[in-house]
């Protein structure tokens, strides 16, 4: 069994650092409410403390104004479409103006598919199915870069593509992008719109242009992105772009692909059943147009609800106070970061000017990942992401093959959350462990983990569930 031991003589003595004056008063506070914002977690000492949540990469919490407008709605909650109920015909109505609101906070066009899934990865596999064929062959591959999310990875291998290494630089990643589509042949350009590792932007305009210029389409992968930018497909020329609700603050289980309806209308259904045919036989169907097409089965009408009112309070925020808030956390993070021995902050491109969202990665020297992760849960109550984050091929490029640690924040975050992160780094680094711990399960956890857990939480601590991804 792995184990790493506490170091002697360590007390857990509280984070005293001075926050700069301008950005606590700029990230202080959250800058929207969030549902879960103040509970407590158990320390291994004893006592607890307000939970650092500095894991909204992953998954963000919901939206306290999307936790109510769940609890209005629901309940007149039931099945949609065909139902002349009176609830049934509310529900409908509440589904189907989702779209509206959807496409309004991307700017789609009027024309534009919004069709609701259960998150990027579903919508993108949604468009790998709607790929263009013309007598039995597809008509050009799909070109991505190698620092893409497994979700905007995984879905093209299954049909003809190419992949491109992205240079040190934002430039030079635009360059290798225009002189691999100067080949011929690509039919579609899928890029990030967010790292999710590193949280660095792409310039999506340019490259949509790119793709234009030589006869592609484009699609974003928008789940890190929407939660921090304003999103306007119109503007920006892109043909579709998907995005996750459950990093959009409406974590309940509904994503969208949004986009040029031609592709969607010609391509295989996404799910083969009810409500996605004009009329089945018993030999054969007549598959229905349009967003139904895609969307066999009964909707996740709730998910889809939330997802919309979730970006309708994320379209009506100051974009100069939330993008303020944000950096104040992010630069303070970063500094902090690296002003301790020891301790890398990782990125893609050596820019030194590159937009970013509010994620951060780094890692400690002489520590596993996983281990710091489960040292500042314990002893610090900060929940953060370690390992490689669904993104193998740019873990490997980064030189961090068995994965590093991710801190991520949002409109529910606050300054003091960086704040705790980096007084439980120093105290790593200066004091070492407080705790012994085990690897169980293939996650380091606490030993002898006598903490109480509520009560409907079964299967804890830590172990349940482990990441499988943990050999190359």
């Amino acid at each position: 069994m792995t184990t790493a031991t506490v170091s002697p003589n360590v007390a857990i003595q509280p984070a005293t650092a001075v926050l700069p004056d301008q950005r606590q008063a700029l990230a202080g506070r959250p800058l929207a409410a969030v549902t879960g914002a103040e509970i407590q977690a158990p320390l291994i000492h004893g006592g607890h403390v307000r939970y650092a949540n500095l894991d909204y990469g992953a998954s963000a919490p919901a939206l306290s104004v999307v936790s109510a407008y769940l609890n209005e709605i629901l309940p007149f909650y039931a099945s949609v479409h065909r139902g002349a109920g009176y609830a049934s015909q509310i529900s409908t109505s509440v589904y189907e103006n989702a779209r509206a609101i959807v496409r309004e906070f991307v700017n789609g066009r009027p024309d534009d598919s919004v069709i609701f899934t259960r998150n990027t990865t579903d919508s993108l596999n949604l468009l790998a199915g709607c790929l263009p064929v013309t007598g039995g062959r597809p008509d050009g591959d799909v070109l991505y870069l190698d620092i893409e999310h497994h979700a905007n990875l995984l879905p093209w291998q299954g049909v003809p593509h190419r992949s491109i290494v992205a240079a040190d630089t934002v430039a030079g990643t635009v360059d290798a992008v225009r002189a691999e589509l100067q080949q011929g042949g690509v039919s579609l350009l899928a890029v990030t719109g967010a790292s999710n590792v590193t949280g660095e932007i792409l310039p999506v305009r340019t490259l949509a242009e790119l793709a234009h210029n030589h006869g592609a389409r484009i699609v974003v992968d928008a789940a890190q992105l929407a939660p921090h930018r304003r999103i306007n497909i119109t503007a920006d020329d892109v043909d579709y772009i998907a995005f996750s609700g459950h990093k959009l603050y409406a974590p309940f289980g509904s994503g969208v692909l949004v986009g040029r309806p031609d592709w969607l209308d010609a391509g295989t259904p996404h799910l083969a059943g009810g409500g996605a045919v004009k009329e089945a036989r018993l030999d054969g169907v007549s598959w229905a147009t349009g967003p139904a097409r895609h969307e066999g089965g009964s909707p996740n009408v709730l998910g889809a609800a939330t997802l919309a009112r979730a970006t309708q309070v994320i379209a009506g925020l100051d974009p100069d106070r939330w993008h303020a808030h944000e950096a104040a956390i992010r630069s303070y993070l970063v500094d902090g970061l690296r002003e301790i021995d020891g301790v890398t902050v990782h990125q893609i491109f050596r820019d030194t000017d590159t937009d970013t969202i509010g994620v951060v990665n780094f890692s400690v020297e002489g520590y596993d990942a996983g281990l710091v992760a489960a040292y500042l849960s314990a002893e610090h109550g900060v929940g953060l992401r370690d390992g490689r984050f669904c993104a193998h091929p740019l873990l490997k490029r980064l030189g961090l093959p068995s994965g590093s640690l991710r801190a991520s924040f949002g409109v529910g975050s606050r300054l003091e959350d960086a704040q705790r992160l980096l007084a439980g780094i120093r105290d790593l680094r200066s004091k070492g462990l407080g705790w012994d711990y085990v690897v169980d399960a293939g996650r380091w956890v606490p030993a002898n983990d006598n903490r109480t857990y509520p009560h409907w939480a079964p299967n804890t601590p830590g172990t349940a569930g482990a990441a499988p991804c943990i050999d190359d």
